[in-house]
């Protein structure tokens, strides 16, 4: 009966129908329970279907999503069982695997050790950075203050800046002889990184004990405000001094003098380079993308802003909740892969990305490829990365590209 009833109601979609008969759902939803129980649906026709066996795959398709709606005791309409009937059927027509990336569905594999690297690219930004070189009296209280500088910057999607540490600076090559540390920032507009720097540095810089702040692209004709705004907390007993055509300003504060340069220097960088981590488990994906951070933040001119830079909840633009402009990356989630058309390989159950934002496009590019070789490995499946067709992003890094 169920086979039938599924048979029917899936072929009768394809060639036009637009109802069921709604007498066969209570006899389904008592069918399907047992199927899902007794996991007949996990079987998979083949992607070499003839018109032939599109009532058989179009069947099974309808068995499967119409017993996980039943066991959820979800409320459905003749309209979408039609609709959960044709989908499987749809993509046997026209084509497309259940996962696109599956290694056996493609030729010309290229591997790292035992680790495939997709055939597929990373889309990237053009986005304007500045440089800070920020000081303190020990490393206790300059990396207090980096911690406090580029918290909250992992995205411009919902921060005022794309922020994180750069590589640490010798006293020796500081301005004023005491330790510092390179501090890389991000975003779309020139407008937008100068407020996000004024308010980043006032608010976390400047209240922090011993710190001072100077410009890390002073040969930068392009510059934006800093000192020269927030001299102003001085409340009239600021003073500036000029050495060697550079303005700074010395504001008093309870512990002395906070020294802050005038202004920055910008230059036009690329932000979103990435490389997605398809993992057998959690503990083997965590692995490989500390190995991957690890060997990035050793490299000068690129960034990974995200927490400890690693990212679990991955995006794609746009969502059904009209407000969102943004939401999680469904083909990515090991969760739903029987529910969407996924993009994980057999055996991946786990996913991370290194975002990597970086000075010029060959930064990013190097700091990808060192990420790659890093992150492959044991219990690594398959390197991929995240794009949007090509159509938005300006740079293009294609992942085997980068190997040659």
């Amino acid at each position: 009966m169920l086979v039938f009833a599924a048979n029917q109601i899936g072929w009768f979609h394809y060639q036009g129908a637009a109802t069921a008969r709604q007498p066969l759902l209570p006899t389904l939803c008592v069918a399907c329970k047992s199927f899902n129980e007794r996991g007949l649906w996990r079987h998979k026709p083949s992607q070499n279907t003839t018109r032939s066996s599109l009532k058989y795959s179009g069947c099974l398709g309808f068995v499967y999503s119409l017993s996980k709606m039943c066991v959820r005791g979800d409320r459905f309409s003749p309209k979408r069982v039609c609709t959960l009937a044709y989908r499987p059927i749809q993509r046997m027509i026209v084509g497309r695997p259940p996962c696109r990336c599956l290694s056996h569905a493609r030729e010309n594999t290229v591997k790292i050790g035992a680790t495939e690297i997709i055939d597929t690219f990373a889309e990237a930004f053009r986005m304007r950075f500045t440089r800070l070189v920020v000081t303190a009296v020990n490393e206790y209280w300059l990396e207090t203050a980096v911690r406090e500088v580029t918290g909250y910057g992992t995205s411009v999607i919902g921060c005022d800046a794309e922020i994180a540490a750069e590589v640490p600076i010798a006293a020796s090559e500081t301005p004023d002889g005491r330790p510092g540390f390179a501090v890389l920032a991000f975003s779309f507009a020139v407008e937008s990184l100068a407020a996000a720097m004024v308010s980043r540095t006032g608010q976390c810089l400047m209240t922090c004990p011993t710190t001072a702040v100077f410009d890390g692209l002073p040969e930068s004709a392009d510059r934006i405000d800093l000192g020269k705004n927030l001299r102003y907390f001085g409340d009239g007993y600021q003073k500036s001094k000029l050495v060697a055509d550079r303005r700074y300003w010395r504001i008093p504060v309870m512990d002395g003098e906070f020294v802050v340069e005038e202004s920055l220097g910008t230059g036009k960088g690329v932000a979103g380079g990435n490389i997605l981590i398809l993992a057998a488990n959690q503990s083997q994906g965590l692995d490989a993308a500390r190995r991957a951070v690890d060997v990035v933040h050793d490299l000068p001119g690129v960034i990974t802003p995200f927490p400890g830079g690693v990212v679990r909840s991955g995006s794609k633009v746009g969502s059904r909740y009209k407000k969102l402009i943004a939401s999680t990356s469904h083909a990515f989630c090991p969760t739903l892969r029987r529910r969407v058309e996924t993009e994980l390989p057999d055996g991946a159950n786990c996913v991370y990305e290194i975002v990597i934002d970086g000075v010029g496009e060959s930064a990013v590019a190097d700091a990808m490829r060192s990420a790659m070789h890093a992150a492959a490995g044991a219990g690594v499946i398959a390197i991929s990365a995240g794009n949007y067709g090509g159509k938005l992003g300006k740079f293009h890094f294609s992942l085997r590209d980068l190997l040659k």
